[in-house]
């Protein structure tokens, strides 16, 4: 049997997914890796990790080789909560000034742009660098930030009055398409799932299982949240409220939506079309 290197990005909006593999409570042929978003979809890519977390873009452009597995991913539905622009001014007024865009997530800046583009018909310079607030809003004139650092930032900046207009990049996703947003997907590598089909049946299984768990023990689930994230356990449940892991017709197609216009900003080479595991020939 072919053990399943299991890439896992400690997020809040994953722990749902992974919380209970984490305590034991459902198993599956192989080990979870744990690393950074970005670091995720370079391991992936690099044939480090059989099954992944990637972000949505990334899929995009590496579809030869992926098969995206049922039932799962991370979206939501409007207001997201952890995909946040801060800035100095208004979104409107940031054309031709400095956004620094976090390393973390490569389909929050590929949203950005798409926002950027079509939504606001603003043209700004965009930089990366490290996420960290303080720093990126010192020298640009806005900041993105993703996941965990996101909302510790917005957090800090109610608490201290800090003057940035905070902007919820899901929220005007959706007041743009009308379309929930689908920021992550589970992927499994096409050649090993060839290769290992019970395997990654197995394994799909076992991720319905583990998010049954988490919706059943969500007191638990919580106070992992709070614990390895730091925020008021209020923001974590509030948080759970918003994210979904589901993937269905409808996240099928507000994700598609996302492709045309990644397309139509040139972030991606060709047109989309979904492969998911169990549907697709191999």
């Amino acid at each position: 049997m072919a053990g399943i290197r299991f890439g896992q990005v400690d997020y809040l909006n994953t722990l749902p997914v992974y919380h209970a593999f984490e305590e034991g409570q459902v198993s599956f042929a192989g080990e979870l890796i744990k690393s950074p978003p970005v670091l995720q979809d370079k391991m992936f890519l690099e044939g480090q990790l059989e099954v992944s977390l990637i972000s949505s873009i990334t899929y995009a452009r590496n579809t030869d080789n992926c098969l995206i597995l049922p039932n799962v991913s991370v979206s939501a539905d409007g207001p997201v909560q952890s995909i946040l622009l801060f800035s100095h001014v208004p979104v409107t007024e940031l054309d031709r000034k400095v956004v620094n865009l976090t390393v973390s997530s490569v389909t929050s800046r590929a949203l950005l742009k798409v926002l950027f583009d079509h939504y606001y018909h603003v043209e700004a310079k965009l930089c990366t660098m490290a996420p960290n607030l303080e720093q990126m809003m010192t020298k640009g004139d806005g900041a993105l930030l993703v996941g965990n650092d996101a909302m510790r930032a917005h957090v800090k900046v109610k608490r201290q009055g800090l003057p940035y207009h905070v902007t919820d990049l899901g929220e005007v996703w959706k007041q743009f398409t009308g379309e929930r947003m689908v920021y992550a997907l589970w992927i499994v590598r096409k050649d090993f799932a060839k290769e290992h089909p019970d395997e990654v049946n197995a394994l799909c299984s076992a991720l319905l299982e583990a998010k049954k768990y988490s919706a059943v023990n969500l007191p638990a689930l919580l106070e992992k949240g709070r614990h390895r994230t730091g925020l008021p356990l209020e923001v974590v449940e509030e948080y759970y409220r918003i994210i979904n892991n589901e993937f269905t017709a409808d996240h099928r197609r507000a994700l598609l939506t996302y492709y045309d216009y990644c397309y139509k900003s040139g972030l991606i080479e060709e047109r989309v079309r979904l492969s998911v595991w169990g549907e697709t020939d191999i």
